[in-house]
């Protein structure tokens, strides 16, 4: 059999088959179920469809955040082992024709992608498409935007964790808080409405910094996202560090009011406004209050492999079976069957933090 699969206890494995690539020549006898119709194919048995699709084009990082890169750093996937730019470009275009509408790309810092123009202009044609996006920590921004906006790169998310540049070194690993705010003037002044910011929250690291960020709102369009604290392999998790939605919340109302902003079901952002500010303030409560319920998000692995959960460890590596000539309606097939396994929700953080799966950097932000 040509596809891999993690081993995962019994109660949370997906059957597609569990022997590597290496071990037979092509063979697609193996029990996935036949691609369904377009209407199906990105169903899973609880009715969620999937229209969102998260490519990671890249591991590596110019940046070495502590909640995203293991301390001790990794062996990255040699280069053979990632995607082409062929093969993003080929299974992007069969998730568009099965309906997913938006895109992100993300890393690593995506970035670092050689040829990231020439992706980015061939994902934004496929007919259907109706957002192209990307996560980034913005060290780049100046000099590739042009082009990039130019491809139809139409949403920018900027991670940032910290307005203090010492605290942005410590943090990072790196020094460079000075070009990532010029970044954000720079995406506002390109015509980005608004500029998404993507800030982890942890305790005794940053949480003294909510309101400040809350602050940036104030005048530009600026969309400041508090992320909770999240446990991925090799990230130093605890619940200690958490700061939960609720508490965040507490300790910005202090000073400002927020007024909540109605969000569809697939969101996974609680949005508020402060009156009179002309940005917005969302709040990411993965840990504390999941949004499985309307998830709407597939990723695939800057290697190859489709994750249905984030926090999931089952993957199927579509790269391999690419590889071996699986057609079209094969594809399909795998990831429908991938797809139609989804749990209904995560495990909670504690089972979360006690499972194996990647760490940050290699399955996407």
């Amino acid at each position: 059999m040509i596809y891999e699969l993690e081993l995962l206890p019994e109660a949370e494995r997906l059957d597609f088959g569990m022997a590597s690539v290496s071990q037979a020549p092509r063979d697609f006898s193996l029990p996935y179920a036949p691609a369904k119709s377009r209407a199906h194919v990105l169903s899973d048995s609880f009715g969620r469809v999937h229209k969102y699709l998260r490519i990671s084009l890249v591991e590596r990082c110019n940046l070495r955040c502590s909640y995203c890169m293991p301390e001790g750093g990794l062996d990255w996937t040699p280069t053979d082992e990632l995607l082409t730019d062929d093969e993003i470009i080929h299974l992007a275009r069969l998730f568009v024709e099965q309906g997913v509408t938006k895109i992100r790309l993300t890393g690593g810092e995506p970035l670092l992608r050689p040829g990231i123009e020439k992706i980015a202009e061939a994902l934004a044609s496929l007919p259907g498409l109706k957002t192209l996006a990307i996560t980034t920590n913005g060290l780049l921004i100046k000099r590739k935007l042009p082009k990039l906006r130019a491809a139809g790169l139409n949403l920018i998310n900027l991670s940032l964790d910290t307005l203090q540049p010492d605290r942005f070194e410590a943090i990072t690993r790196r020094d460079g808080l000075d070009l990532v705010l010029e970044a954000i003037d720079v995406m506002l002044n390109s015509g980005y409405d608004p500029v998404k910011i993507n800030c982890v929250v942890m305790r005794d690291v940053n949480e003294d910094e909510l309101v400040d960020f809350v602050g940036l709102t104030r005048e530009k369009s600026i969309e400041v996202r508090f992320i909770e604290f999240m446990p991925f392999d090799d990230n130093r998790w605890s619940g200690e560090k958490l700061v939960p939605y609720d508490e965040m919340l507490q300790v910005i109302q202090q000073v400002y009011p927020l007024e909540p902003i109605a969000c569809g079901p697939e969101s996974t952002a609680k949005l508020y406004r402060v009156p009179g500010f002309r940005g917005r303030v969302g709040f990411i409560t993965s840990m504390t209050e999941d949004f499985c319920e309307g998830c709407d998000r597939l990723r695939i692995t800057a290697d190859g492999n489709l994750k249905v959960c984030l926090f999931g460890r089952a993957e199927v590596s579509l790269r391999h079976a690419m590889r071996s000539g699986a057609s079209d309606q094969e594809l399909l097939g795998l990831i429908s069957t991938a797809v139609g396994g989804k749990h209904a929700r995560h495990a909670g953080m504690h089972a979360i933090a006690a499972s194996k799966n990647r760490p940050m950097i290699t399955i996407g932000g």
